[in-house]
């Protein structure tokens, strides 16, 4: 960082001010007010005051949308109902791929027998998908 600052302008009782451009994106997170380095854990900053989270996102990567207080936000459920939810797609995939990938058919008595291991993981993905509705939060206020 002394690097960055060496030849800056600055008075004595304000940090110096590192350009933008100057900034390195992946290392440094700098106010768009001031341009300014952020503090360590800092929700504002410590020079103008500007908050830290209303800064736009330019580039959002795609595991942002994998995390579950994302997924939770978007799909408007509680923590209860998103495991259900996702305890029921897991069955899904169960009972379409899993069983004829593990076992395989031979005669007519082993298509039986893996059509009732498909019928009881898609009960169970009945079940959670179920609990995910009743567990549900409501949108309505309560009074």
């Amino acid at each position: 960082m002394a690097d960055v600052v060496r030849d800056a302008q600055h008075e004595f009782w304000r940090p110096p001010a590192v350009a933008v451009e100057a900034a390195r994106p992946g290392l440094v997170e700098v106010c768009d007010g001031c341009s300014t380095e952020f503090m360590v854990g800092s929700l504002f900053c410590h020079l103008c005051g500007a908050s830290r989270e209303a800064r736009p996102l330019t580039a959002t990567h795609w595991t942002l949308y994998l995390e579950f207080h994302n997924i939770k936000r978007t799909l408007g459920l509680s923590t209860a109902s998103l495991i259900a939810f996702v305890v029921g797609m897991a069955c899904l995939v169960m009972a379409g791929i899993a069983v004829g990938m593990i076992y395989s058919i031979q005669t007519f008595n082993d298509f039986q027998a893996v059509q009732l291991y498909r019928m009881q993981w898609l009960l169970g993905a009945i079940a959670a998908f179920a609990a995910g509705l009743l567990l549900k939060k409501s949108s309505e206020p309560k009074r």
